[in-house]
């Protein structure tokens, strides 16, 4: 498309540079993502909890190469390439990032060698988890005013959700409904870099529903899986603003500006 603002780094910085050189060896199993994409970090955090053996392949959004665009024609990350047997050097795609995590938790389910299981084993408890992780974008475009009143609306019926004492969603569990929330929490900040008022969450006060979010936001800020797969501030600070200054003009940034799903 024409007038696209390729302006956006192609590479990781920070922890996760640092994470994608210890996973840039040749591997059977390949996560094909993008830096600055909140659903690719969803299924790399996946990938670090349950400590799985893969390749991270960094892809650059402006210039695909032909064999990703071969495996996955819409050429959206995260794509993981699962090999097809032990013996095949093909491949099998998967999309999808919700879908994604959810197969790395089914196949890789041994605890003993995978680390405890990211959703509930109590078929209730693992059907309500999957409400929570399912992901809806209103189809409608915002102002800033009504995008923080809905964002203050999602926050109060999330957290009032949370099972006590925490700091998790499940309580003491970390799981993928945390997961799937993380680089969205990770994100906000930048509302308050680029937009009038900010996100206009109180920051002091430990009761009530303000206070149990600070508890999770802290304990999400603390784990390890989702510092590692994040890169330098800066960089997002000037990812984002692109979209904040609306000078890009891709498939994705017109669906994000508009409300829309995604391409």
């Amino acid at each position: 498309m024409a007038n696209v603002d390729t302006s956006l780094p192609s590479e990781t910085s920070g922890a996760a540079a640092r994470l994608a050189a210890r996973h840039a060896d040749e591997y059977p199993l390949k996560l094909y993502g993008g830096w600055f994409c909140p659903f690719v970090q969803r299924a790399w955090i996946t990938l670090c909890e349950k400590k799985i053996p893969h390749q991270y392949v960094e892809i650059n959004p402006y210039k695909k190469e032909p064999e990703f665009l071969e495996m996955n024609p819409r050429g959206l990350v995260p794509t993981l390439a699962v090999p097809a047997s032990a013996r095949s050097k093909q491949q099998k795609p998967l999309f999808e990032s919700a879908i994604i995590c959810e197969y790395l938790e089914d196949a890789y389910s041994d605890e003993a060698k995978y680390g405890p299981a990211l959703l509930p084993a109590d078929p209730y408890e693992r059907a309500r988890a999957r409400l929570w992780i399912d992901h809806h974008t209103p189809e409608k475009p915002y102002s800033i005013e009504q995008a923080r009143d809905e964002l203050h609306g999602h926050i109060k019926r999330l957290t009032d959700q949370m099972d006590s004492p925490g700091p998790w969603f499940l309580g003491q569990e970390f799981s993928l409904v945390d997961i799937s929330l993380a680089p969205w929490a990770k994100r906000l900040w930048l509302i308050d870099n680029y937009k009038p008022g900010g996100l206009g969450i109180p920051k002091e006060g430990q009761d009530g529903i303000w206070g149990r979010w600070r508890t999770w936001m802290e304990a999400l800020e603390n784990r390890q899986s989702v510092n590692d797969t994040w890169s330098d501030d800066e960089r997002y600070v000037l990812a984002y603003k692109r979209y904040a200054e609306d000078t890009t003009n891709s498939l994705v940034g017109q669906a994000t500006r508009q409300g829309k799903k995604l391409p």
